[in-house]
């Protein structure tokens, strides 16, 4: 899975932070090419071929490991070089990528966010390791201005939206975070 942009620009004081400005390659969201989606808060998981993958990213001089699937040329400027690498059923780190496959009733191909009480300290407060569908949850915008999507971040405990192409495959994204907004509490689900 390809490390995707944010949809507003970033702040060039601070570049955890947006800006109220389009970012101009994600101009298409604001021509109505776009579905809005829940971005859940977790590790990138796929299933590729029936089998479950993990997200490996290959930065900093991180050899990559033989049968390891590059998901985008490595960046030149963050050095990012994300891959998939297949988890293995033996291998004690990935016992919680098995444990959200083995509970998919189907297993369609494509990418997944494994949650869970032991990933990234579980903010989405799900009771048992699952993996979510990208684009699973679907969310309706009537505007899509900087301080609406501030607001609806704002209002709303998840992590961010992902904005997904109607027809060519293309994601941005938009965190919490980005507004330097944290995340609250939430009960088991």
């Amino acid at each position: 899975m390809k490390k995707i942009s944010t949809l507003f620009a970033k702040n060039p004081n601070d570049l955890g932070r947006v800006i109220d400005k389009i970012n101009i390659e994600n101009k298409w969201v604001f021509d109505g090419e776009a579905i809005a989606t829940r971005k859940f808060d977790g590790t990138s998981a796929a299933i590729i071929d029936g089998e479950i993958f993990k997200r490996f990213d290959a930065k900093k001089g991180r050899t990559i490991p033989e049968g390891a699937i590059p998901c985008q040329e490595a960046d030149s400027i963050s050095g990012h070089h994300p891959h998939w690498l297949k988890c293995i059923r033996s291998k004690s780190e990935d016992k919680h990528f098995f444990e959200g496959f083995d509970a998919l009733e189907d297993k369609i191909e494509g990418t997944y966010e494994l949650c869970g009480p032991k990933v990234q300290g579980n903010p989405e407060k799900f009771a048992k390791h699952t993996l979510v569908k990208h684009g699973k949850e679907v969310l309706d915008f009537v505007n899509l201005e900087f301080d609406d999507l501030k607001i609806f971040l704002e209002e709303n405990d998840i992590e961010g939206i992902v904005f997904h192409h109607i027809s060519d495959g293309r994601m941005c994204k938009l965190r919490k975070s980005d507004f330097g907004i944290k995340r609250t509490k939430l009960e088991f689900v």
